[in-house]
C-alpha cells in the first residue's frame, strides 16, 4: 500500500517536474490510501491556484482510491507521532495513515526525511535563466 502526501499529489496535478517519482503510486489506484487531510490541502490549493473546476477534477481523481477519514485510530496515532517526531498537524495524520495501513509514504516534504517507510525526494525547482 502507499500513501502520497499532499506535496506528491499537488506535483503529479500540475505536472511539475518531480511528477514522475510520484505518478506509479497514484496510478496504482487499488494500491494507494488517500488521507482526507491530503483531499483537504489539494483542493484548497487548486481551487487557490487554479479554480473550484479543477479543484473539483483533483477531488475526484483522489476519490479513485481508498479514503481514509480522520479516524479515532488515526487521531491517537497522529498525536503521539507528532509528538514524537515534532511533525505539523497534516503531517502527523499521513504518517499515522500510513502506520496504521502498513503503507510507504510517498512525499517530498522535508518533515519525514529520513522516517521509517518512507520514499521521500527533494522538491526540483526550475532554474531561470
Amino acid at each position: 500500500m502507499n500513501v502520497v502526501d499532499s506535496s506528491g499529489w499537488l506535483e503529479y496535478l500540475a505536472d511539475a517536474p518531480g511528477a514522475d517519482f510520484f505518478a506509479a503510486a497514484i496510478e496504482s489506484t487499488e494500491e494507494i490510501i488517500v488521507p482526507t487531510i491530503c483531499m483537504l490541502e489539494v483542493a484548497r490549493k487548486v481551487f487557490r491556484d487554479r479554480g473550484e473546476d479543477e479543484a473539483l477534477q483533483a477531488l475526484a481523481l483522489m476519490q479513485q482510491a481508498r479514503v481514509v477519514d480522520l479516524v479515532q485510530d488515526v487521531i491517537q496515532m497522529a498525536a503521539r507521532l507528532g509528538k514524537e517526531h515534532r511533525l505539523p498537524l497534516a503531517d502527523s495524520v499521513v504518517l499515522a495513515t500510513g502506520r496504521l495501513y502498513d503503507a510507504v509514504i510517498w512525499t517530498q516534504d522535508s518533515d519525514f526525511e529520513g522516517l521509517e517507510n518512507v520514499r521521500y525526494t527533494p522538491k526540483v525547482t526550475p532554474r531561470s535563466v
